[in-house]
């Protein structure tokens, strides 16, 4: 059953980056666009390079070890070297929090 857990405060998280959270042992990138908070697996699909350490470019987020490019909203890969899509999960924010759903 799916429950939303509190990760961090909003005001912890600036537009432009993106921060990983410790969620039931996996790695998961907060990232926070111009649009929203959004949640992805912290891990690239082509070698599992942090992708909390790469560079947020609008909804896009660049892996920094060989510059694969992800859809931050969807998980969807957006170019090679990656092939495969990464997890999203759905955020929300409330009273200045921002929660994840698990």
């Amino acid at each position: 059953m799916a429950e939303w857990r509190l990760v961090m405060n909003a005001s912890e998280l600036e537009v432009g980056h993106a921060k990983a959270v410790l969620l039931d042992g996996q790695s998961v990138a907060v990232c926070r666009t111009a649009e929203g908070v959004f949640a992805i697996e912290d891990v690239c699909s082509h070698d599992g390079g942090a992708l909390d350490q790469g560079t947020l470019l609008g909804d896009q987020i660049e892996c920094p070890r060989h510059g694969a490019m992800f859809d931050v909203r969807t998980g969807k890969v957006l170019s090679l070297p990656a092939v495969k899509n990464i997890g999203s999960y759905k955020t929300k924010i409330e009273n200045g929090d921002i929660y994840v759903e698990i």
